[in-house]
């Protein structure tokens, strides 16, 4: 006999080259990024900004939930604002697969509220380089001698 499906969702935040991949499931309100506990997450300032979207909603909306993030890719900053990213798109789908629709709305308005970009990706990526300068816009000097 085969043990019933536990209710999970998996979901991917994105920022820049890093991608967290969220995998969100019943439990007892634990969040680890690759396996260590979000709150040994460095450097400090930026810690916050990963936990956001917990501080957003409140303890009592997410503390039944396990949340579990790989993410890869990036700088320090870009990984955080994708795993930000990722908790709050799997709590959101989270609510809309297993709560009622009307809860799944209430948390997606919350976070609209507060900062769009928990939901929507930013589309910026870096410029590619062209021939004739250094970089993507600034071009070598003319000399005429």
């Amino acid at each position: 006999m085969t043990a019933p499906a536990a209710k999970s969702v998996q979901v991917f935040g994105r920022k820049k080259t890093a991608t967290a991949c969220a995998y969100c499931k019943e439990g007892r309100g634990l969040i680890k990024v690759n396996g260590q506990p979000i709150e040994l997450l460095q450097p400090e300032c930026l810690k916050l900004k990963a936990f956001e979207p917990v501080l957003v909603l409140g303890e009592e909306k997410t503390s039944f939930l396990d949340i579990r993030i790989r993410v890869r890719g990036g700088g320090m900053t870009a990984q955080m604002y994708a795993i930000r990213a990722a908790i709050a798109k799997s709590v959101v789908a989270y609510y809309a697969k297993y709560v009622d629709e009307s809860a799944r709305n209430e948390v997606r308005r919350k976070f609209l509220e507060y900062d769009r970009s928990l939901l929507v990706s930013d589309p910026r990526r870096c410029e590619p380089k062209k021939y004739g300068g250094r970089s993507a816009r600034a071009r070598f000097q003319k000399s005429y001698r």
